[in-house]
């Protein structure tokens, strides 16, 4: 366990092994199984996790049922409700894992001893959050301006592996789209 957690950590901000100990005693392992929430809308987020192995889903649900998948994630990812896991307000997002998963909590406290005790964690932290922000900033600017051809090629194109491991209703969902538009634009698209 740990070994995914510290390869990506590695890559950003390499760790000495007196540096990688220290921060293992803060982590915490836990394994989901496929449709097992990590966090459930309503409750207050008090980690967040890194995937070392599986698939996992962010989303919400409205008063129909119908769910809007908001995040993807995979071995090599973060997953959280970072809103809820900073405010401590409820959740306005469900977690659960699509398939089997391993995962790597890291808990509110850890996470602001470490920020306190170690600059190379807060500067992966920092690398991370910047990340994360300017995806969605291009996700938000490719939804308002890019044709849907064009957003599910490059949806293809960034997250090949996500493609071959989830259904399709669901990467409808994530692209904002029904099942059946996403069918005709993979139509169009395998026509041309």
């Amino acid at each position: 366990m740990y070994e995914e957690y510290f390869r990506s950590f590695n890559k950003k901000v390499p760790l000495t092994q007196e540096e990688e100990a220290l921060i293992k005693t803060y982590l915490t392992p836990k394994k989901l199984r496929k449709k097992q929430y990590l966090l459930q809308e309503g409750d207050v987020c008090k980690s967040f996790a890194f995937i070392e192995k599986g698939a996992l889903k962010s989303y919400s649900v409205d008063d129909a049922g119908n769910e809007y998948i908001i995040q993807f994630g995979i071995e090599g990812w973060f997953i959280s409700d970072l809103y809820s896991f900073i405010t401590g307000e409820p959740a306005t997002y469900n977690i659960d894992a699509i398939e089997d998963s391993e995962l790597v909590l890291i808990s509110k406290s850890a996470n602001e001893e470490l920020l306190r005790i170690l600059p190379k964690y807060e500067t992966f932290t920092r690398l991370n959050i910047t990340g994360a922000y300017l995806a969605m900033q291009k996700r938000l600017t490719s939804i308002i301006s890019s044709p849907l051809e064009e957003r599910y090629e490059n949806f293809i194109t960034l997250y090949p592996d996500i493609v071959q491991r989830v259904p399709q209703h669901m990467i409808a969902s994530y692209m904002g789209l029904t099942p059946e538009t996403l069918s005709r634009i993979r139509r169009r698209i395998s026509t041309k």
